[in-house]
């Protein structure tokens, strides 16, 4: 299989993880988000909706979409499970995946960040501003979803697609210098997460088109 994406999206950097728990070798292809190569032809064919990451199977098959992508993953792939088998267990996993993946990354990516300063010229402050309002937000209701959890992960003893979304969401936040301190049950999963080979193998800094500075 093939995973075309970015070193730095946090979409990408979620699938990679998930591969990486799951044990699967892909090969990656790089998109340059910051150069517009999602904008060329070439990459538009492949994904219409000009985003990364996009799973290629081996007949050719194309999916989309950081969330499908890992719900595919967890239903054809054997290995560690990505979401329980309990329903409740699922459903709060799912919630985590919802609330990062819909309510607080998109709001804060590269094409809207680019966006709040090209078309409506605000300046570089403001938009920080915007994105690091939008990641505490999303972090503080998640801190308080998960306060009462005494798992070694999100909500089990190993680590799941909830997993998968939030190291990278914190990644993010580390970005903009938001103040970790403030998410005490947070950081401790993050801690957990990243003392595993399959977490450490996926930051973007170990990519091969992360920039050498």
């Amino acid at each position: 299989m093939k995973l075309f994406g970015y070193w730095r999206s946090s979409a990408s950097y979620r699938v990679r993880i998930a591969l990486n728990l799951k044990g699967i070798d892909v090969e990656h292809i790089p998109v340059n988000l910051r150069a517009g190569e999602q904008r060329e032809d070439n990459y538009a064919k492949i994904n219409p909706q000009l985003l990364v990451p996009t799973l290629e199977r081996e007949d050719g098959i194309r999916l989309t979409q950081s969330a499908a992508i890992i719900e595919y993953l967890e239903e054809t792939v054997a290995g560690p499970a990505l979401l329980p088998n309990d329903p409740l267990q699922r459903a709060r996993i799912r919630s985590v995946m919802t609330l990062i993946g819909a309510d607080t990354a998109p709001i804060q990516n590269l094409r809207v960040l680019k966006y709040l300063k090209g078309p409506l010229d605000l300046p570089q402050e403001t938009v920080d501003d915007w994105a690091r309002h939008w990641i505490a937000t999303g972090l503080t209701s998640l801190e308080k979803m998960t306060a009462s959890s005494s798992s070694s992960y999100l909500y089990t003893e190993t680590p799941t697609a909830a997993d998968c979304f939030l190291i990278p969401q914190i990644y993010n936040a580390r970005r903009y210098d938001i103040d970790m301190s403030a998410f005490p049950r947070l950081s401790e999963v993050e801690a957990t997460c990243l003392a595993l080979p399959a977490f450490e193998a996926a930051r973007p800094e170990t990519q091969a088109d992360a920039p050498d500075e």
